[in-house]
């Protein structure tokens, strides 16, 4: 099992676990007992801890939305249809998952952790704009993360809280809000000069990687 495959198999075999006792070490190692691996085996995939393991969840969701929306026909869609598509993709494949995902939230929110919450947070919207088919390099790359962050951000944490039948009012929301912020005069210029200040000498991402078949 190479490494990556490993901590698939572990976090997944997590999940469960964490829904009980959050983002621990006692989380991580009752799911690798469960995968039929030891103790050493969750220490070797994950030698930082609990961030890693954070870092990994939210790394594996991600290539599981890009694999998932290739079978989409995303050609046919308009783009905010697309980066609707692919932010409901993703909160669809964590629908059983709810409570690892608002544990995952907690602990991205204690200071110590800002850093690796906003990495994790673009990561996730540069693959989301990477899905809908944007290979922008020049400043619309900024423009366009800029305005989807915290419509995502805010989605997330309607999601969470939705107890609608299917999501159905998170649905509604998304589309309420991508509507609304490509609306306001102004704004996107305002938000691609701050995102790129805010990321001086930054590098363009990779285009994200998909989830192992």
């Amino acid at each position: 099992m190479d490494p990556q495959e490993l901590r698939d198999t572990i976090i997944s075999a997590t999940l469960p676990h964490v829904a009980f006792d959050g983002w621990t070490w006692k989380a991580l190692q009752a799911g690798a007992a469960d995968a039929g691996l030891g103790n050493d085996d969750a220490l070797r995939a994950f030698p930082s801890g609990m961030t890693e393991a954070v870092d990994h969840f939210a790394d594996l969701a991600d290539r599981r939305m890009m694999t998932a929306l290739e079978a989409m026909p995303l050609d046919t869609m308009r783009v905010k249809e697309r980066v609707s598509a692919a932010i409901r993709v993703r909160l669809e494949s964590n629908g059983a998952q709810r409570e690892a995902v608002r544990r995952a939230g907690a602990f991205l929110s204690m200071p110590q952790n800002a850093a690796l919450a906003t990495r994790i947070t673009l990561r996730t919207v540069n693959a989301i704009w990477y899905a809908a088919g944007d290979t922008s390099t020049d400043f619309s790359f900024y423009t366009k993360r800029g305005l989807l962050l915290p419509v995502y951000t805010a989605t997330v944490l309607f999601w969470l809280a939705d107890e609608s039948e299917g999501f159905a009012d998170t649905w509604d929301f998304l589309d309420r809000r991508l509507g609304d912020v490509l609306k306001l005069p102004g704004l996107k210029g305002r938000i691609a000069h701050a995102f790129a200040r805010a990321l001086p000498g930054s590098r363009m991402p990779r285009r994200p990687r998909r989830a192992a078949s």
